[in-house]
């Protein structure tokens, strides 16, 4: 277990124990968590005291999540009930984890049923929950699987005639493994489901603060088929089409309300794989409600800069960044910073995230032909004073919104490129004449989303020379910065982040870098003045954060080019 940062907190005695164990069995709470309370001790302050008196080791998140839960040993239901658990390590060596260190019955009753003796660990009970989570609806949907499998054989093809109407009532197995995983995603905060088929089965894996985690495997090539093919059948999609990529969408109730899931299905080496992206849009809602560029997590200096641009009548602002950097989420709380009642805003998007109230907002239907550019041209013939473009994807609606923003509009939209520079060159890729676009184009905005280090379990850390030196760090600079990292705890499961940031690189035009576009001078030139003008960049904004002990460098590296 990592070493806990030594601090002075107060000696438990025998006597506060028996105290808090009395406590905790009035108010029906772990003794541990008691414990916190009574004596202002942090999680694994409490925890390590407990240990140190009963003479057990105790594990962290960090710990568990090296390890692989044996549910041959003791099954999932006692796992749950008892709140004990056979854990197998790298080396397939057996432990046995709990959390009360007063139920020494607990050890004699776990050994009984395994016929073997343990080496007996200590966690702390969100930790174990939190791990627990993990495998909850997964081992009780492949308990179903298993216990029914003799029943099934040779009718896997059922799932195929399943309906969306009957979802929540069906009891099919694959069913309930399906929307175990999307119960689970959506408890858990997932913004993307990716289940990967493989040679002997699936793995199922999250997408959380934008970075993949496994959230468990599947085993057996034909119930791997059938997941997919539910997915296929909640989506509407063709079930026999196993060659070609396809699109679509489903709905599921969820407490009350709607939830949306964009999926995309596409074949791989050992069958299909499945990316369901999940659209909350209450919850969008609730987050769009008083958004503002402050909540994003933006410094003071671009934020000023930024606001400045949004504030003008007339031109272009645009949002650069790859997909996931929040680019219209940016655009959002820009618009709703300006939106007083004034001015008819209109959007075209694809799709509309979120619900903006008092602008026209219009879905893009390309199917129906109504594309970017046909749906700007027709916005324009709206009377509008400001109109947000989603995206920039073709040479027509470049165009398009390049005349919007010279002819007296305020146009907001994003474009994909790296950085503020390259932007330039996607433009001119399109054929819009550089003249139009310097003429046209108010600023830049490049931004990415930073994991932001979990403050429930962060701690001092020190990085390595080598990471030092990969990252650029000057010896001499040392000094400048609080190196913090997560250790990873049941709040952020186990990956010691929770949360993001946006950090972000602003170029401000001006008459010298317009001149030096329009001359096509070296983009060395163009980021000297861009320089002068105030332009940090995104490196520049990261270490900020690194100086700030809030991220690691290990994270700002990803996202990141080392200058």
């Amino acid at each position: 277990m990592n070493t806990i940062t030594e601090k002075m907190q107060p000696e438990l005695s025998l006597a506060n124990l028996r105290q808090a164990r009395a406590n905790s069995k009035r108010l029906g709470r772990h003794t541990t968590e008691v414990l916190e309370e009574d004596f202002s001790l942090t999680a694994y302050e409490a925890l390590e005291q407990l240990g140190r008196l009963f003479h057990y080791p105790v594990k962290d998140m960090q710990d568990l999540n090296a390890c692989i839960p044996d549910f041959d040993s003791l099954s999932f239901t006692d796992v749950s009930r008892r709140e004990c658990m056979i854990l197998r390590d790298k080396e397939g060596n057996h432990m046995a984890v709990f959390c009360d260190p007063f139920e020494a019955e607990l050890q004699e009753w776990a050994e009984a049923v395994c016929g073997r003796s343990f080496t007996w660990h200590l966690v702390h009970p969100t930790d174990f929950a939190a791990y627990l989570a993990r495998y909850e609806e997964n081992m009780r949907a492949m308990d179903s699987i298993i216990s029914s499998s003799a029943t099934t054989t040779g009718e896997s093809g059922r799932v195929d005639d399943l309906s969306l109407k009957g979802i929540s009532e069906d009891t099919n197995p694959v069913v309930k493994l399906v929307h175990s995983t999307l119960y689970d995603a959506l408890k858990g905060g997932v913004s993307d489901i990716h289940v990967e088929s493989h040679a002997t089965g699936l793995k199922i894996k999250y997408r959380v603060d934008g970075v993949l985690i496994s959230a468990g495997d599947v085993a057996g090539i034909e119930v791997a088929e059938q997941v997919i093919s539910r997915i296929k059948v909640m989506s509407e999609l063709d079930i026999t089409e196993r060659r070609t990529p396809q699109d679509g969408r489903f709905k599921v109730n969820s407490q009350g309300h709607e939830i949306d899931f964009r999926v995309s299905i596409m074949p791989s080496s050992f069958g299909e794989d499945a990316v369901l992206r999940i659209l909350d849009r209450r919850n969008l809602s609730n987050e769009m409600e008083g958004l503002r560029l402050e909540r994003l997590g933006f410094d003071e200096e671009s934020m000023a800069r930024f606001r400045q641009l949004s504030n003008e009548p007339y031109g272009m602002v645009l949002v650069t960044g790859p997909t996931g950097s929040g680019k219209t989420t940016t655009l959002y709380a820009a618009i709703s910073e300006i939106n007083n009642g004034e001015d008819k805003i209109i959007t075209i998007e694809d799709p509309v995230e979120y619900q903006l109230p008092g602008i026209l907002q219009i879905p893009v239907n390309e199917k129906k032909g109504l594309t970017f550019a046909r749906g700007l041209r027709s916005i324009l013939r709206h009377d509008p004073d400001k109109i947000m473009v989603g995206e920039i994807r073709d040479p027509e609606t470049a165009q398009i919104a390049v005349q919007s923003a010279l002819t007296g509009h305020l146009v907001f939209t994003t474009v994909h490129a790296n950085n503020v520079f390259d932007v330039i060159g996607r433009f001119t890729h399109m054929g819009v004449d550089p003249y139009s676009l310097v003429s046209a184009l108010n600023g830049v905005l490049a931004q990415r989303l930073v994991r932001m280090s979990c403050i429930h379990c962060a701690e001092p850390s020190v990085p390595s020379a080598e990471l030092l030196k990969s990252s650029g760090i000057e010896h001499d600079t040392l000094h400048e910065y609080k190196f913090m990292a997560g250790r990873g705890c049941g709040l952020c499961r186990g990956t010691g982040f929770k949360g993001r940031k946006a950090i972000a690189e602003m170029l401000h035009m001006n008459d010298e870098i317009r001149e030096l576009i329009v001359a096509k001078e070296p983009i060395r030139r163009i980021k000297e003045a861009a320089r002068r003008n105030g332009t940090r960049y995104l490196r520049e904004s990261a270490l900020v954060l690194v100086k700030k002990g809030e991220t690691t460098l290990q994270e700002i590296n990803r996202v990141t080019f080392v200058a």
